[in-house]
């Protein structure tokens, strides 16, 4: 049976599978039932002379730095090299509606019953229903099976929105900070919560990026891993910028975020003393970035995803500038991104109507 996507399209020609790598691609064996029939984007981070090596079966395009640079001339400065935000050109050059990125370390998980999990299917039906960001449904996503707005719902609100991001959890490794890590190296996450709920307007969240997607024609341009590894102070925040963005993008748009499944098996943990030397501005820098995003209000004249990120690219140099000179870098990288999504996607975005409350 053929999967189904927008309309009567099969699901293979709405979905792009984007993967950063240091390393052969053997990881993808566990995953060959569920990608094989998808495009995979691989972007290939550190040095582009090493060979790289996909298992045979995958309909895939491999791209490495070289390549960037040479797509991208001038503009590549705005994709990050040594660091997993180098899969923002997989994000850039797919012509797909949906994205779903993945990190090399990630394996197919299974439920409590024993299943293997199809992370891509539960992802685009997260990303296909509405999602409730206005008022919170106890019984959590009303659109799934077995499962309605209960009693004292309002009416008036139970059309829901669009759905633009779908953040999915993970087994086993859980995604801690290097300080958590060192005290709690032996914590591993057994819990399998069979839940999906919308992340409520107002509320910020930490947005892991190894099991993460998206409606790139609703949200495409504000789904920005900020500019980090190589040169540069600060690593590991890359996916945490892009959740802080884009939630406030989505709130501003009347647009939702769910997390929650699908699950998948993180495997490896990552040095937390080579974490901490990454992340150890960001554990400070965070305490101001965060209420800065909490306070943040985009103008109404923003009604397109790129339109928001230009501005919060003006904010950030603005608001952040005075913490550190990298805040003004980022805030360049930031409109260079928007100047190259414009390049590569000429069509004009819609504007997200209003039809709810702001």
């Amino acid at each position: 049976m053929v999967k189904r996507g927008s309309g009567s399209r099969p699901l293979r020609d709405d979905v792009d599978i984007v993967i950063p790598t240091i390393r052969s691609l053997g990881f993808l064996e566990d995953w060959r039932p569920f990608f094989e029939e998808y495009h995979l984007i691989i972007i290939q981070d550190g040095d582009p002379t090493r060979t790289i090596t996909v298992p045979d079966g995958f309909d895939y395009e491999l791209y490495n730095r070289d390549d960037i640079n040479r797509i991208l001339g001038p503009k590549a400065s705005c994709i990050s090299f040594k660091d997993s935000a180098c899969r923002n050109f997989g994000f850039l050059v797919s012509r797909r509606k949906y994205i779903f990125t993945i990190d090399d370390d990630c394996f197919v998980a299974k439920d409590p019953s024993g299943n293997r999990i199809n992370a891509v299917e539960q992802h685009v039906k997260n990303l296909s229903t509405p999602s409730t960001p206005f008022f919170f449904n106890t019984l959590y996503d009303p659109y799934r099976e077995g499962a309605d707005f209960v009693r004292g719902y309002p009416f008036s609100l139970r059309e829901g929105v669009p759905t633009a991001v779908s953040h999915g959890l993970w087994l086993n490794i859980p995604d801690y900070d290097a300080p958590t890590q060192l005290v709690k190296p032996l914590d591993r996450n057994t819990r399998y919560v069979d839940a999906v709920m919308t992340i409520p307007k107002g509320s910020l969240f930490p947005m892991c990026g190894m099991n993460l997607a998206f409606d790139r024609e609703l949200i495409g341009p504000a789904i920005y891993f900020g500019l980090m590894g190589e040169g540069l102070p600060i690593s590991r925040y890359d996916d945490m910028w892009a959740g802080w963005c884009v939630k406030v993008v989505c709130d501003h748009l009347g647009l939702g975020v769910k997390t929650g499944l699908p699950y998948l098996w993180h495997s490896k943990a990552s040095n937390p003393f080579v974490n901490l030397s990454k992340e150890y501005k960001g554990l400070f820098w965070q305490e101001e970035i965060i209420p800065f995003f909490q306070s943040l209000t985009l103008p109404k004249e923003c009604t397109t995803a790129a339109q928001c990120y230009i501005e919060l690219s003006k904010l950030t140099r603005e608001k952040l500038g005075h913490i550190d000179p990298y805040f003004g870098t980022l805030a360049d990288a930031m409109a260079i991104w928007i100047q190259a999504w414009e390049e590569f996607n000429p069509l004009p975005q819609k504007e997200v109507p209003s039809g709810h409350p702001s």
